[in-house]
């Protein structure tokens, strides 16, 4: 139990009738919350596999229904038929077999379904590749699946988004192309206890995994990737949904590997493996003056390599609302930068952002056993707005190092406070003044680390 020993250090890190000490012992509880059960229940990992349960089963073989898996024909209306079947099935395997490579044009796959669906993917299923034969009707979407509830994916199958001309012709990589709405290669949304596991999502043609009005959705060895110059290429992209654990995942993208935005809580991640890409990321929050909330995130167990950032929070200004609990911990990266950042002028536009006043909230925020080597010179950085500063940042077990200089830590208007080992110092957190920074000249070493304490974007 880490609360105790956190209270201990507050006690002694604050002066005598502090009164925001009591602020802070409720958010210390509030974590040890998020941290109170395993990411991933039993019953999720214990899925079986369908031919172990055959008898049981309907098999709804895609191939039944025409499709011919040769990666030319067009398969999109025996997979739309083979789906009508299975969902108004109960206990039906919707089976797209192995060794077969499946062309699909955009479809949406439409529930409430009958009971214990299983979607078992063993075969491949690619996307056209020329975004002039793109279904206009369809334009950010490619496989869309929504109103279910207790169906599983799985299967050693690849969800393939033939991405690469949509890449070529993004404004992104060259900024004479129009910026156009590019697809999303899966899609879940308005669903509940639904879980997805072993499946292999590459080469989208904008974001790989959206998870958009849905809850209770698990997603356990998923690998996911692009390479590092496919641009808006999001590896797990989570949007007003709740209690998402996302575990043992592989994810390289150009974008972030998982980004979470407005009317996130409850997600937890655990055991990811992050490179290249842009790290994982809550945000962008608050574009175009919109309300933006996002709560309650878990970090845990996570490497990082060769990313453009790390652990990041990025909130335009303009916005309002507030990101709030959330808890980075047991993280390792390697020759990164910005392995810790909170960004209050994110600005992803060819235009210069006008400064503004309001800002979306930032504020108990935890940064734990967090090491590793930055490219950056700032290895921390907490850039916040003047007018509503981040507050309650706590750093716990830090040790950044820059491999050819001294890794430094800035500060705009932020306030926190580190206990433990924290290297570069973060001083600068417990200052008033505005746009400091702190070197490593004077680490904090309360506790050192030892054995049982170790070290989308838009268009």
């Amino acid at each position: 139990m880490l609360l105790l020993p956190l209270l201990v250090m507050l006690v002694l890190s604050h002066a005598v009738g502090d009164n925001s000490i009591y602020d802070e012992m409720f958010m210390f509880e509030e974590f040890e919350e998020l941290l109170t059960s395993d990411a991933i229940e039993k019953e999720f990992l214990e899925i079986p596999h369908w031919t172990s349960q055959h008898g049981s089963k309907v098999l709804v073989n895609v191939d039944a229904f025409g499709a011919v898996g040769d990666g030319i024909s067009d398969d999109t209306q025996a997979f739309l038929s083979a789906w009508d079947k299975a969902c108004s099935t109960p206990k039906s395997v919707f089976l797209v077999p192995e060794k077969r490579r499946y062309l699909l044009k955009p479809a949406t796959f439409k529930g409430p379904c009958a009971d214990n669906l299983i979607i078992q993917i063993d075969g491949t299923i690619v996307a056209p590749d020329d975004p002039k034969n793109w279904d206009p009707q369809n334009p950010r979407t490619w496989l869309h699946f929504s109103k279910l509830t207790g169906v599983s994916f799985q299967g050693a199958g690849v969800i393939d988004g033939s991405g690469g001309k949509w890449w070529d012709s993004s404004c992104k990589k060259n900024k004479s192309n129009p910026c156009v709405e590019a697809p999303t290669a899966l899609t879940i949304q308005a669903s509940s206890a639904v879980r997805v596991k072993g499946l292999t999502i590459q080469n989208s043609q904008q974001m790989h995994f959206v998870i958009t009005n849905s809850d209770s959705v698990r997603i356990l060895n998923v690998k996911i990737s692009a390479p590092g110059t496919s641009p808006n290429t999001d590896g797990i992209h989570i949007t007003k949904s709740t209690n998402v654990v996302i575990q043992d995942c592989k994810i390289g993208t150009g974008d972030d590997c998982i980004s979470i935005v407005n009317g996130s809580s409850g997600i937890k991640m655990k055991n990811i493996n992050c490179g290249p890409g842009h790290g994982i990321s809550i945000g962008s929050l608050g574009k175009d003056n919109s309300t933006g909330i996002v709560t309650k995130i878990v970090v845990d167990n996570a490497f990082f390599k060769e990313t453009t950032n790390g652990l990041r929070i990025k909130t335009w200004q303009g916005g309002s609302g507030y990101v709030r609990a959330v808890r980075f911990q047991n993280v390792r990266v390697e020759n990164i930068a910005n392995p810790i950042i909170i960004d209050q002028f994110y600005c992803d536009s060819p235009k210069t952002c006008k400064n503004q006043t309001s800002a979306v909230e930032i504020s108990q925020i935890m940064f734990q056993n967090i090491s590793g080597t930055t490219k950056s010179a700032n290895a921390m950085k907490f850039a916040c707005s003047d007018t509503v500063p981040c507050s309650k940042i706590v750093l716990s077990n830090i040790n950044l190092e820059k491999e050819d200089g001294t890794a430094e830590t800035y500060c705009n208007s932020a306030k926190g406070f580190g206990y433990g080992y924290v290297h570069p110092s973060a001083d600068c957190l417990q200052s008033s003044d505005k746009d400091t920074h702190s070197d490593q000249t004077e680490d904090v070493k309360i506790l050192r680390p030892g054995p049982d304490n170790p070290k989308h974007t838009e268009l």
